[in-house]
């Protein structure tokens, strides 16, 4: 069972998403052309800091709202109510206008963020965007075939389990609050974002076990 909650009622043709800046992106590209042939940077260079920021440093945001969330019923609670205020309360805010929604993983119900007209993505909380997450194939099939795009992630879901996609837009975003994996009663906030991937944040995947993340 999956259900779509299309958000893009209010786009238009002249709406700014995030991969329409494409005056900016062909100046960078023309820049690190030159660069690269002068021998000042190197490709793999940028390719490594580009994939530290996509992976590493930006999702530590979002894996600490979900962290709280774990451990503070009341930040779970305002988390649910007003995303966006919760989530600035520690500091991630994003553009002006740009509004939060957070939606909790249950034992029944896994939720899973796409943008299908662009790729609208919560930077504030998980950095740069993966580049499979503005390919089209996944734009289009999240909607058609959420259980089988999961499955190429090595996500298998019970058939049971309801999948709920979700539609960003330019004004609104979504977060992914993945279950708290059993076994972590232990662990304090810190250790259990380092259990919170930026792919649980997007749905495409689960946290980890505290066994996996050593």
């Amino acid at each position: 069972m999956s259900e779509h909650h299309h958000g893009h009622d209010h786009h238009d043709h002249d709406h700014h998403h995030d991969n329409h800046f494409t005056d900016m992106e062909a100046r960078v590209k023309a820049l690190e052309t030159v660069l690269t042939e002068k021998g000042l940077i190197d490709p793999a260079a940028i390719d490594a800091i580009v994939e530290t920021y996509e992976t590493k440093i930006g999702p530590r945001n979002g894996a600490r709202v979900v962290a709280k969330a774990w451990t503070d019923a009341e930040f779970a609670d305002w988390l649910k109510r007003d995303a966006t205020a919760a989530i600035a309360s520690l500091g991630y805010t994003g553009r002006q206008g740009e509004h939060m929604c957070a939606v909790f993983n249950t034992a029944d119900t896994h939720n899973l963020v796409v943008c299908t007209l662009c790729s609208c993505y919560p930077w504030s909380v998980l950095g740069l965007p993966p580049v499979w997450y503005k390919a089209p194939p996944y734009r289009s099939r999240a909607v058609i075939d959420p259980r089988g795009v999961l499955a190429e992630f090595g996500l298998r879901l019970a058939a049971e389990t309801r999948i709920r996609v979700w539609d960003s837009t330019a004004e609104l975003r979504y977060l992914v609050v993945p279950e708290r994996p059993a076994g972590t009663d232990d662990l304090d906030e810190e250790e259990l974002a380092d259990l919170v991937t930026r792919d649980s944040m997007i749905g495409t995947g689960l946290a980890l076990s505290p066994e996996a993340s050593r």
